[in-house]
């Protein structure tokens, strides 16, 4: 069995994307290579891989639609971004369609292998540390949140946001400490990144009855608590 974690590379460059898969080969990873939205929805439907790396402009589709389509089917796998947009719109545009890092082309091999290993090394460890907090859980297999019989999905960097808060349930945390334990070392993360993803997080616990709440403090940070009662 290859133990070797599985990334998918979503390249419409071929000849970037050989580079890729080589290089990913030659540092331990079994690279799977598509060129197009509609082949990558096909590859991981059978198969989900480790880790994906997903090039924003697509022949067929646009990487975000693609990411946005795989998070909607459950996939739980975190996605790096490739693209030559830089601007804080696309940036965020990112993240908030379920992606968990963000890479500007041109870039260095380096730096998307370190990448990568973060973001497999972080899923790893969320997948280990069930959590429980009266009829609220979060469940690390399959990035569920469960309350009042009632399943949400959530994204890798959702989850351990909502970990790192439900681990100090009821106390503030502050921005910088969320921040450190969503993202890898070394990810482009704005200012505004985080509220988006909070802002996310917000409305999916609003879906689940009697789950509890993400509360702003001013300039601080951020606390998950009961909601207040009617």
């Amino acid at each position: 069995m290859n133990e070797d974690p599985q990334v998918l590379i979503l390249e419409d460059d071929a000849e970037l994307g050989a580079v890729l898969a080589r290089g990913l080969d030659e540092e331990g990873f079994s690279p799977v290579l598509a060129f197009t939205g509609a082949d990558a929805l096909a590859k991981v439907a059978h198969h989900e891989p480790d880790v994906l790396i997903i090039d924003v402009g697509l022949p067929d589709s646009d990487g975000r639609d693609v990411c946005q389509a795989l998070r909607a089917r459950g996939m739980a796998a975190p996605v790096l971004f490739l693209t030559a947009r830089d601007s804080l719109p696309d940036v965020l545009s990112g993240f908030s369609s379920g992606g968990d890092d963000y890479m500007t082309k041109p870039f260095a091999v380096e730096e998307l292998l370190a990448r990568l290993r973060a973001l497999v090394r972080r899923g790893g460890q969320d997948r280990e540390v069930p959590m429980e907090i009266g009829p609220f859980s979060l469940d690390p297999t399959t990035y569920e949140i469960h309350c009042g019989g009632v399943r949400r999905g959530v994204t890798p960097t959702e989850f351990r946001l909502l970990a790192t808060l439900a681990s100090r349930f009821d106390s503030v945390v502050p921005r910088a400490d969320l921040i450190d334990a969503a993202w890898p070392s070394g990810a482009i993360v704005h200012e505004n990144t985080l509220d988006v993803y909070l802002a996310r997080l917000r409305r999916k616990l609003r879906d689940v009855p009697e789950a509890p709440r993400i509360v702003t403090t001013q300039r601080v940070g951020y606390r998950l608590t009961w909601p207040e009662s009617d």
